[in-house]
């Protein structure tokens, strides 16, 4: 019996004539004879005879109906679920993201993605790039925010923002008098910064360049939120991504740097298969908190989103 046909079957026992049961389904009463003929010839028994004009349930349909109800409310249980995930308010979703995003803007994302779809189970990682794109390739997560365009095996990036490297001072630095720190203001400083190889680097190392100025960092970091503890300790400046909220950091002071150095802010997904209803809500959460965030006085200015 397929699932129109139990829900036939189910109709019948409870009304008791097929003039009930065909009202209560919204069917033509020859429609709903034929669905039973076919039940019970698929079945090789009968489920009712007529006994003097009325339908009198056969011993095998009276064992049949307590399945029935069950599978019934498995089929209901399923469309109520798919309906949900049309929704996108079940299922899951798992987001990786390297700090600066983690740090600013994601949190806000997440609180609004969870008001909407408080069913969805969320999955939230804060992780570096290159661990977050091997995540997205092995399948362990489904979307990534990082600040990196690099072109990588098996994965898709949307870039939905840029952010400014910024120069991070010990509270009372000489250099924090200054609206922005220049290229020539780093001289003779100790820098706190980039691996040469990383994306930022190499932004950084050719920007300098233009200036006649070796990029050479004393302290070489792979996360920008590192940079804070060497700063805040007198152990030199750094030259970071500006999307860290370092104003609410105590003992250190943010400035422009120039030459204006953008990294750019990317939504990542893996080719390998399509994203889910919930993902796609996910990822439009995400935007619509970093059009929030650039536009906030925690961006400086120093923040573009896409499309703003």
């Amino acid at each position: 019996m397929n699932a129109r046909q139990i829900e036939a079957f189910r109709a019948i026992m409870r009304s008791g004539t097929l003039t009930g049961a065909a009202q209560a389904l919204g069917v033509s009463q020859p429609a709903l004879s034929q669905l039973l003929l076919h039940a019970e010839d698929q079945l090789g028994f009968k489920l009712f005879q007529r006994l003097r004009g009325r339908l009198v349930p056969t011993p095998e349909a009276e064992q049949l109906l307590p399945e029935a109800d069950r599978l019934h409310q498995d089929i209901e249980g399923f469309r109520r679920f798919a309906q949900e995930l049309r929704r996108g308010r079940a299922g899951s979703v798992r987001l990786a993201a390297s700090a600066p995003p983690a740090l600013s803007f994601v949190p806000r994302a997440l609180e609004a993605f969870r008001a909407a779809s408080p069913e969805v189970r969320l999955v939230s990682y804060v992780v570096p790039v290159d661990v977050l794109t091997e995540m997205l390739g092995r399948g362990d997560a489904d979307l990534g925010v990082a600040m990196s365009d690099r072109p990588r095996p098996l994965i898709r990036s949307e870039t939905v923002g840029r952010s400014e490297i910024v120069c991070v001072l010990p509270a009372g630095h000489r250099l924090a008098a200054r609206r922005a720190v220049q290229a020539a203001d780093i001289a003779g400083q100790t820098l706190v910064s980039y691996r040469g190889d990383s994306l930022p680097g190499e932004l950084l190392g050719r920007a300098l360049a233009q200036e006649g100025i070796s990029f050479r960092p004393q302290i070489e970091i792979d996360v920008s939120v590192i940079a804070f503890s060497f700063v805040q300790q007198g152990m030199g400046i750094a030259l970071v991504d500006g999307l860290l909220p370092w104003q609410s950091f105590n003992g250190v002071v943010v400035r422009p740097f120039r030459p204006q150095v953008a990294l750019p802010i990317t939504l990542m997904t893996p080719t390998r298969k399509p994203g889910s209803i919930a993902q796609q809500l996910l990822r439009a959460r995400l935007k619509e908190a970093l059009r929030d965030y650039a536009a906030s006085p925690a961006a400086r200015g120093l923040l573009r989103a896409a499309g703003a």
